[in-house]
């Protein structure tokens, strides 16, 4: 289990299949958040954070930006 989320914190640094490793982590810590009877704030906040950031996508300087282009996500004005 740690060599997994080992290898999906190196993929998730370098920002390669940030969506996919981004819902598996988020997966894996929200089982552990049920399973452990540890300080589960820890896996809370690692779960939210994955989860966050598998929505959000890549950042500007990910290798899935270089790859798949980067995609800027801009709100809709308000209407009056």
């Amino acid at each position: 289990m740690s060599v997994l989320l080992a290898a999906a914190a190196i993929l998730l640094i370098v920002g390669l299949f940030t969506p996919i490793v981004g819902t598996l982590v988020a997966l894996v810590e929200s089982c552990r958040l049920v399973t452990m009877s540890a300080d589960r704030s820890v896996y809370l906040l690692v779960a939210a954070f994955a989860a966050a950031l598998a929505m959000l996508g890549p950042g500007l300087w990910s290798v899935d930006a270089r790859l798949f282009g980067w995609k800027r996500i801009e709100p809709t004005p308000r209407k009056r």
